[in-house]
């Protein structure tokens, strides 16, 4: 019994621990992969540029908007740009332009931006 070879019992617990550790690094491998993809579907589904494009338009509106006004087509074009932002964009938007206050010794309208896609929520409001 003093003579009992181990050699094979070595073999066996080494082999064990490479099987453990390359577990361990598929496990991590893995998790890796997963927080990689998420984190890129959330940049690719934050709409930056459908966000940007629905400003300039609203901001165009507000530009020509005493001359919308004073024509009666205020209602007509601000219509347009919520109808072609749930067609194209599949986004429900509103907007609302109220009368021109001063601001630092300037005339600007109030202008409050909604948008909702089902995903994002944007609200602002800026003076231009």
């Amino acid at each position: 019994m003093a003579c009992m070879n181990e050699e094979g019992q070595w073999i066996v617990l080494m082999g064990l621990l490479v099987a453990v550790g390359i577990f361990f690094l598929a496990l991590i491998i893995n998790q890796s992969a997963l927080v990689g993809q998420t984190t890129a579907e959330g940049v690719l589904e934050f709409p930056k540029n459908d966000i940007r494009d629905l400003r300039e338009a609203v901001f165009d509106y507000v530009r020509d908007y005493e001359d919308l006004l004073s024509h009666g087509y205020d209602d007509d074009v601000k219509d347009d740009i919520i109808a072609i932002s749930l067609e194209r964009k599949n986004a429900v938007v509103n907007f609302k332009v109220d009368p021109k206050v001063e601001i630092s010794g300037r005339n600007l309208h109030p202008v409050e931006i909604r948008y909702n896609n089902g995903v994002t929520k944007y609200d602002e409001r800026v003076y231009y």
